[in-house]
């Protein structure tokens, strides 16, 4: 099995979006560059910096699946059936949807049964490739229950002052991390990747 590996980007208070769930300027890095790369479904392109575009080359490439909540599947419309990762995704959720649009590309799979069996099933689509799990509530559920290998943070220079944070629901005191295996500067944007001390 691949690395479970927890990725967003943040703000330097520790912000994943704002209060109504906009990443606004956290995102502003995606257009900081002029290497173009592509995304699947309908989003467009990005101009990542040259440093960015390695980093985010080398992450996507070894995706193969990601665990996401219901709430963000729900505000996205679960991007219409193809992540803009190009990978299959698991929805925690207490209920799944009946009538979503987009369930026949069978990229969307839902799990009732907890944070576990999501990454579980994640695994199981993703082989010996990443399982990338999102920032928020989902985020602390993971790294309480020590399934997570890998804290990625993009960390941008900006403060929010409130909103979502990155780890939401958990004791910091149940939390260990190594010293980060990367620390890549770049416009707008530190890419870090710190180890989960098990």
């Amino acid at each position: 099995m691949g690395k479970v590996v927890v990725a967003a980007s943040a703000s330097l208070d520790g912000f994943v979006a704002d209060t109504v769930d906009d990443p606004g300027p956290l995102f502003d890095w995606y257009q900081a560059g002029d290497v173009e790369v592509t995304n699947a479904g309908d989003l467009p392109p990005f101009h990542l910096t040259e440093a960015s575009a390695e980093y985010w080359r080398g992450w996507t490439g070894a995706l193969g699946c990601l665990v996401v909540g219901r709430h963000l599947f729900d505000i996205t419309d679960g991007w219409r059936g193809v992540h803009p990762l190009g990978v299959p995704f698991v929805v925690v959720t207490h209920e799944p949807p009946t009538d979503w649009s987009y369930a026949h590309t069978g990229n969307a799979h839902f799990v009732t049964e907890g944070v576990e069996a999501a990454v579980a099933k994640a695994q199981q689509l993703a082989g010996d490739r990443t399982v990338g799990v999102a920032a928020g509530i989902l985020a602390g559920q993971a790294l309480a229950a020590g399934l997570v290998d890998e804290v990625a943070i993009d960390l941008v220079p900006v403060v929010l002052g409130e909103g979502h944070p990155y780890f939401a629901g958990i004791d910091p005191a149940a939390v260990a991390l190594g010293d980060p295996t990367v620390v890549i500067p770049s416009t707008r944007v530190t890419h870090m990747v710190f180890p989960v001390v098990k």
